[in-house]
């Protein structure tokens, strides 16, 4: 067995409503788009209240090159993964040099030395702590993550894990791309990072966990890679996002599940909690029709996507954050889902203690 003990998350000061993104937008856009209107209408209609982004918002509207956004992004990633890695260490009260494996994940900037490398010249964990870092997978890295990091300890049961990840979205911001894709992605995605703690089944630390893992499962499907990532260019990283991935989701995802569940002798209705990563409000309301569910019915997706945005891999961390702070029956299981790049998808079952 492997354990989740607990997520923390953080983020960067700089909060905004959705109200005074569309405000500023609307400024900066004003002699590219002939319809502001539209502009607007796509910033309300994904639901998202309001945003933290790591720069103050007048930053976004200067010339930036590559360089200077990818800086801003180590320079901030590195500051809230200490943080979210802090907030962990004091709550329960561990010594560094207890963490034997650091991973770290991001898929919206570059750092060689990765992360986890500049977090341990900032904390003082141990020299021979074992790094992996994660890049790529986009928004299901939240749920991969784990997965991995939870089948590792597996065969180290006596381990201990510290998997955060980080996501800058607004440093991707392209000022002079007008296109649906981008209009979208500046009116929905968000700043944050969360730091998750998995140990091993004889780590002491599981007395304190809520959660166990129980499997996971990996959907990759083929002649998608233009559904969703990003195109690398001179001037940093540019969306591509796809009107298909509702369909995608809802055509793909029941699939799935059932083949997963039913590897473990259960159904859908077995599944008490559903921890699905917000896409935007199309993807979730595909997902809730998917898997049989009434609209809403994905509550902490929704109230994440409203707060902070969709922060890519960050968010469905956030989404099990939150359901972590409630009471839960014991021995009910948990289904976590993200989707990514490539297109493709991940799974984790997981069972309340």
């Amino acid at each position: 067995m492997t354990y989740l003990v607990d997520i923390q998350t953080a983020f960067p000061d700089n909060y905004y409503t959705q109200k005074d993104l569309i405000d500023v937008m609307k400024k900066s856009w004003s002699e590219k788009l002939k319809n502001l209107d539209r502009l607007e209408s796509i910033h309300q209609n994904v639901l998202v209240k309001g945003r933290h982004l790591a720069l103050p918002v007048e930053s976004y509207l200067q010339e930036m090159n590559f360089d200077e956004k990818n800086q801003h992004f180590i320079d901030n990633a590195v500051k809230l993964a200490t943080k979210a890695i802090e907030q962990l260490v004091a709550k329960y009260k561990i010594d560094y040099n207890e963490i034997n494996s650091l991973w770290s994940n991001t898929v919206t900037g570059f750092a060689i030395p990765s992360l986890e490398a500049r977090v341990m010249n900032v904390l003082p964990f141990n020299r021979s702590v074992k790094r992996m870092p994660l890049m790529g997978l986009g928004c299901m890295a939240g749920v991969a993550g784990i997965n991995r990091a939870a089948e590792y300890l597996k065969g180290h049961p006596h381990e201990a894990i510290i998997y955060f990840s980080v996501e800058l979205c607004s440093l991707t911001f392209q000022n002079k791309d007008i296109s649906a894709a981008n209009i979208v992605s500046t009116g929905l995605f968000g700043d944050g990072a969360a730091a998750v703690l998995l140990v091993g089944d004889k780590h002491p630390l599981k007395a304190k966990a809520k959660m166990r893992f129980i499997d996971a499962k990996s959907a990759f499907f083929p002649d998608t890679p233009d559904v969703m990532g990003w195109q690398v260019g001179q001037e940093g990283l540019k969306i591509i996002l796809s009107k298909g991935v509702p369909e995608l989701t809802e055509s793909e995802i029941p699939k799935v599940v059932d083949s997963f569940l039913k590897e473990h002798n259960l159904h859908r209705s077995d599944v008490s909690t559903y921890l699905a990563h917000p896409g935007g409000p199309k993807v979730l309301l595909a997902m809730e029709k998917a898997l049989d569910m009434p609209q809403g019915g994905l509550k902490k997706s929704w109230q994440s996507l409203a707060e902070n945005g969709n922060m890519s891999s960050v968010s469905v961390l956030d989404i099990i954050n939150r359901s972590l702070q409630e009471e839960h029956e014991s021995g009910d299981y948990a289904l976590a889902i993200a989707m990514g790049p490539a297109f493709s998808a991940e799974v984790g079952l997981f069972q309340w203690i």
